[in-house]
């Protein structure tokens, strides 16, 4: 029998060789929102993972907007051409897609990088700055509360994601992603636990939904129209009181009719108190809802580390792909692996082509132009 997890699929006018996704994962390693050679480094090893897609780590869209002051961005042209840079060398040596995930973090900013200790820095000090969000309400009580955004506020950072997707349209990437989950501001707008307003930005479900409903189409508009724009969401809060499933289908089936190419389902991150029955597969219940009710592409997430695991979540119709992070980090070529264990075949780098074990004989396929 053959691997549904190494079949391909198309996601709007992207074709991709199997099911594995690599989700974007922050590095933390940007200097001024702008790419290093550590990202190259980075980004060139995965793209030889034999993956079918590649997602770039959450970058913001206005300085602000990042996680922490060593987030990347693509806000400037000198964010532009650095990834321009890192983006040019590994496309020359891999031909696997690539999208790029954008984001801003709202209230959520304005942190330390995580081998510092993580947790905000207050405006004023070294590498800190006042945040944003839907509503003064900040992710602990013990933080600096955000700036509730105005109208001109709205404004700027939904043309914020607009003029960012022009420069990934520039740059050539095959997708993008838009950041609506782990308690970023589009997050925070859709959860009532953040989102306090009382204008038609708050209140009722489709008032919450209309701000991230606003920067999707938004950024569709912007990027070429036969390439895929995809959005990830927290399929819920894990607090009382919060984002639930319910909301989260009811959100996936307003993108649809919009033009959303795929949806990707994470959860939690938006609420301190959150409780979150962390295991394997733990999130694909989520993903198993929401496929329920749309035809778009679905990405499970989360805790997925096996051969058989991810093979069953596609077998079973859960999702359509599953997507790997802290996995592929520790295992780069999960892919080739998986190949081997489910008789499936792989692409691989030419140079690496002697790697292949006697045992798995055929394993390995080339790119095209080799």
């Amino acid at each position: 029998m053959s691997s549904k997890l190494f079949t391909p699929m198309r996601v709007g006018s992207l074709q991709l060789d199997n099911r594995i996704v690599i989700a974007p994962m922050c590095q933390y390693s940007a200097e001024n929102g702008c790419m290093t050679d550590w990202h190259t480094i980075h980004l060139g090893g995965l793209a030889l993972s034999g993956a079918a897609l590649l997602t770039i780590e959450a970058t913001a869209v206005t300085p602000e907007g990042r996680i922490s002051y060593a987030d990347v961005g693509l806000y400037s042209d000198e964010n532009e051409a650095a990834m321009r840079r890192v983006l040019e060398t590994v496309r020359r040596w891999s031909d696997m897609p690539i999208a790029i995930q954008l984001a801003h973090a709202g209230r959520k900013a304005s942190s330390e990088i995580p081998w510092k200790g993580g947790g905000q820095i207050r405006p004023g000090l070294p590498g800190g700055w006042q945040t944003e969000a839907p509503s003064a309400v900040p992710f602990k009580e013990s933080e600096n509360p955000p700036i509730a955004l105005d109208r001109a506020g709205l404004a700027r950072v939904r043309d914020a994601f607009a003029e960012a997707t022009r420069r990934s349209a520039r740059l050539g990437l095959d997708a993008v992603q838009i950041h609506a989950a782990h308690g970023y501001l589009l997050h925070e707008f859709l959860s009532p636990l953040s989102n306090r307003r009382d204008d038609e930005y708050g209140g009722s479900l489709e008032n919450r939904m209309r701000f991230p409903l606003e920067v999707f189409d938004a950024v569709r508009a912007a990027f070429p129209a036969e390439q895929p724009v995809t959005v990830r969401v927290s399929g819920t809060d894990w607090a009382e009181g919060g984002w639930t499933i319910e909301d989260t289908v009811a959100f996936a089936e307003a993108l649809e009719a919009r033009g959303c190419s795929a949806i990707h389902i994470s959860s939690g991150g938006l609420s301190a108190a959150q409780q979150i029955p962390i295991g394997p597969n733990y999130q694909v219940p989520l993903a198993r809802a929401v496929k329920a009710a749309v035809r778009m592409p679905v990405v499970a997430v989360g805790l997925i580390t096996e051969f058989e695991q991810a093979e069953a979540i596609i077998g079973t119709g859960d999702a359509d792909f599953v997507a790997l992070a802290r996995t592929i980090l520790y295992d780069p070529h999960w892919p080739w692996h998986a190949a081997a264990h489910l008789g499936a075949r792989v692409k691989a780098p030419k140079q690496y082509l002697r790697s292949q074990p006697r045992r798995y004989k055929d394993l390995f396929a080339v790119r095209a132009d080799d």
